[in-house]
């Protein structure tokens, strides 16, 4: 598991992305020795991550533990989202990981930094003699940061977080064809980062209309109490309701369901759920007829 791993700021979000990796025939290459195989197989673990985690925070959590072998040696890997305007690890692989990204938040600027708010890709060849961001530099290299390379994670064209490889054996360890790698896992990560938020959008408007019908029914249930008691109008009765929710203080719907459980000595009932029936489900024209041929 990630060592640090926090609530996540991202807000769903709708939008459709081509996956990147369409091509069977591309091929990177690192040091002679990544094959195209090898980054199948690793577009193919980020797959496989959006099929199997059901919230952004596990994914960006398990998305940073992926991205330490698209590079050799492994990295040490951030990740950098941003919520109310202010830059925050939400997941890390290690503490030095963590300590390197809070060094720029709280200089106000770094690689990271930089890659949040252009979108694009920052490598750092050798943190030692790199003056770009003022006092993070001195800072990274006291860490032990030798090189480092920012890729924006993006969604609906714009970056919605950093991940960030560090690197401490040597400087320029994410140049060439590593850094060519290590750009195509970040386009995958953006894709199913995408397109997981898209289904956490779908889930989140299901149940809210769900959350609306259960509403509507225990209001309408309460209705047909207040007109049998009253002997008025639809209209006359939910202004009965509507009176009474304002004068407690209290939501029509816990009003209603209040009234439907003094009235039956139950509970409102709730709705049945959605019958769904998928468009393959449904019979094909003319099935189940008989037809005799003309004679």
């Amino acid at each position: 598991m990630p060592w640090a791993l926090r609530a996540s700021p991202f807000k769903a979000l709708s939008s459709t992305v081509k996956a990147y990796w369409d091509d069977p025939g591309r091929t990177v290459r690192v040091n002679n020795v990544r094959k195209s195989s090898d980054m199948a197989t690793t577009v193919s673990s980020v797959q496989s991550l959006l099929l199997s985690t059901r919230n952004v925070d596990d994914f960006l959590g398990e998305l940073a533990v992926l991205a330490t072998g698209i590079v050799d040696p492994p990295a040490s890997v951030g990740i950098t989202v941003c919520r109310d305007g202010q830059p925050f690890t939400v997941a890390a692989t290690d503490e030095r990981a963590a300590q390197a990204d809070e060094t720029q938040y709280s200089a106000s600027r770094g690689p990271c930094i930089q890659t949040l708010e252009t979108g694009l890709v920052v490598e750092v060849t050798d943190q030692r003699v790199d003056d770009r961001w003022g006092e993070y530099s001195p800072r990274a290299a006291e860490l032990g940061v030798r090189c480092s390379l920012s890729l924006p994670l993006m969604v609906d064209g714009s970056a919605a977080g950093a991940l960030n490889l560090y690197g401490y054996e040597r400087s320029d360890a994410f140049s060439g064809a590593l850094r060519a790698s290590a750009e195509i896992f970040a386009e995958q990560a953006s894709t199913a980062l995408t397109l997981l938020l898209r289904q956490l959008a779908q889930a989140e408007e299901t149940q809210q209309l769900e959350q609306a019908l259960t509403s509507r029914t225990v209001i309408d249930q309460a209705l047909g109490v207040v007109m049998g008691q009253q002997r008025c109008t639809a209209d006359a009765a939910f202004a009965l309701l509507r009176m009474h929710s304002q004068n407690t203080n209290r939501k029509l719907r816990d009003v209603a369901a209040e009234l439907i459980e003094r009235q039956t000595g139950q509970p409102p009932s709730a709705p049945h759920g959605f019958q769904r029936t998928a468009v393959d489900d449904q019979p094909p024209p003319g099935a189940g007829r008989t037809h005799h041929p003309a004679s």
